[in-house]
């Protein structure tokens, strides 16, 4: 068991490495068309992992107990389920994380590397998060009524919110904590967090904001485990599909970005998401819900709120 989380840990840092080492290694503005490619890959290479997952869970590689509950096709309906969960309520992610570059002014050519650190950043914490999670669920059968009451909340904060709610940054509790005890650039120094100045060391306004984007996708966090958990409390399938959301978020923010305010329903598709899932780990004691059903509901969800905006925005884009 344990040489396929090694395995799989070697492979995502192979392609942190192979991203900023290689194929990002100088700085520049990722263009739409080069963000669409490499979204295309994220998923691609997410999709094609569940081949894997079909094979380890068919013949029990994993050799804990929960595995041995989960045939290949189970598994891999229930992994590209928490894919899709944890890549959709990723879209309030995206806004906030354009609010921060917005507001800190940072150079389109830096953006990438914000959020390679950031997105790295969120791997170690969001695992961490599973683990104490799995312990949690594992010991204390409760906290799954606790996760579900979140998420309902999560859905009523989403909704009475109406648009996304507004964030504001110059009142983050992380801004303030860096303003008090490091010397912070008025201007950037490239792609540097941190120079040298009159013999002191001073932060660089793209790490303040790499630090705001680390303590906002923490908050997220606290959605997104929880949602995850309501498909699934297998700890391999949990973090795969987490994981692999996660590392499409930097191509999916530099598509997603400029437009994302012309999805006008799509943020009643993740209020029903929440609201789901939220119900669905309530009453997990007493109903069952199949996993295919599950997958159904959730792209049902994203269809009835992406399509409609896309017809709105047409009708609208006709009638000027």
């Amino acid at each position: 068991m344990a040489i396929l989380w090694i395995g799989f840990i070697a492979l995502i840092i192979l392609l942190l490495a192979l991203d900023l080492g290689v194929l990002n290694r100088k700085a520049h503005a990722i263009s739409a068309r080069e963000a669409l490619r490499w979204t295309s890959v994220w998923v691609t290479v997410s999709l094609l992992f569940s081949i894997f997952i079909y094979f380890a869970y068919e013949n029990n590689w994993l050799h804990y107990a929960a595995s041995s509950n989960y045939s290949g096709q189970k598994a891999v309906l229930t992994y590209l389920t928490g894919y899709l969960v944890e890549q959709s309520l990723s879209i309030d992610n995206i806004f906030v994380i354009a609010v921060i570059f917005a507001y800190f002014r940072i150079p389109a050519a830096n953006q990438h590397r914000v959020l390679f650190w950031g997105i790295l950043g969120a791997i170690v914490f969001r695992g961490i998060m599973i683990g104490i999670g799995v312990v949690l669920i594992q010991n204390f059968g409760w906290i799954m009524y606790v996760f579900g009451a979140i998420l309902l909340y999560a859905a009523y904060q989403m909704y009475v919110s109406g648009e996304h709610e507004a964030v504001e940054i110059e009142r983050n509790a992380t801004l303030r904590l860096i303003k008090r005890f490091l010397p912070i650039t008025k201007s950037f120094h490239g792609d540097r967090f941190f120079v040298r100045r009159m013999g002191v060391r001073a932060a660089t306004p793209l790490f303040v904001a790499l630090m705001v984007v680390e303590t906002t996708d923490i908050m997220f966090a606290f959605d997104s485990i929880p949602a995850i958990f309501a498909i699934t409390t297998d700890p391999f399938l949990v973090f795969t599909s987490n994981i692999f959301a996660i590392l499409g978020l930097r191509s999916l923010y530099f598509v997603l970005a400029s437009i994302l305010d012309k999805f006008t329903y799509l943020r009643y598709s993740l209020v029903f998401i929440l609201g789901f899932v939220g119900i669905k780990m309530i009453t997990s004691h007493w109903v069952h819900l199949p996993e295919w059903l599950s997958l159904v509901v959730i792209l049902c969800a994203l269809a009835a709120g992406i399509l409609p905006s896309l017809l709105l925005k047409k009708s609208l884009d006709e009638g000027k």
